[in-house]
């Protein structure tokens, strides 16, 4: 037991350092949890593309303040930075569309596919606190093959709504959390 548990520690450090290429210095990362279960192996390729739910804590009052984006073998992960108190919730699914939630002002998304992204619990910037994010729209990285950029993080009626233009039809994606910072991480399988 004593021997899985090192090694699942291992291999979320191994998975977390391909995505913090900001220069900050790195904090021993918690085991990731999700909506299926709690993650006692490295992860292994998506391969479910349908909608993943996650419930916000009562307390959640988050701001994104980073967006990351990174390659894995496999799979490649966008991680949203969140300050603020809390765990986020989240709904990501597939979308034909991008349409920006109060508005309905559609979004151009670069890709094949679009994933729209809500984290449920959100809170604008002078409610939590902490700096929004204010880096590029859409944040792109090159190393990763599968995402053709991240768009948008606005908040509206307590929901932050993003989202990922895909290099690939609808392929499959999970959904996790971390803390200590928080973080939501979404990985999506390269072609």
């Amino acid at each position: 037991m004593r021997n899985r548990m090192v090694l699942a520690i291992a291999a979320a450090t191994a998975l977390l350092a391909g995505c913090g290429d900001d220069g900050s210095t790195a904090t021993t990362p918690a085991a990731p949890t999700s909506t299926t279960g709690t993650m006692a192996e490295a992860p292994s390729v998506p391969r479910d593309a349908t909608t993943k739910r996650g419930t916000a804590s009562g307390d959640a009052g988050l701001t994104v303040t980073n967006i990351r984006i990174g390659h894995q073998p496999g799979f490649d992960r966008v991680v949203y930075d969140l300050g603020g108190k809390g765990t986020p919730g989240w709904i990501v699914q597939y979308a034909d569309r991008a349409v920006q939630d109060g508005s309905g002002k559609p979004i151009d998304v670069a890709g094949t596919s679009i994933l729209e992204v809500q984290i449920l619990g959100s809170a604008y910037p002078f409610d939590s606190a902490v700096p929004a994010y204010a880096g590029p729209d859409p944040a792109t990285d090159p190393s990763a093959p599968a995402i053709a950029g991240v768009y948008r993080t606005t908040v509206f009626e307590g929901t932050t709504q993003s989202f990922i233009g895909v290099n690939a039809d609808r392929p499959g994606f999970t959904v996790t959390t971390l803390t200590n910072p928080t973080r939501l991480v979404i990985d999506v399988a390269t072609p």
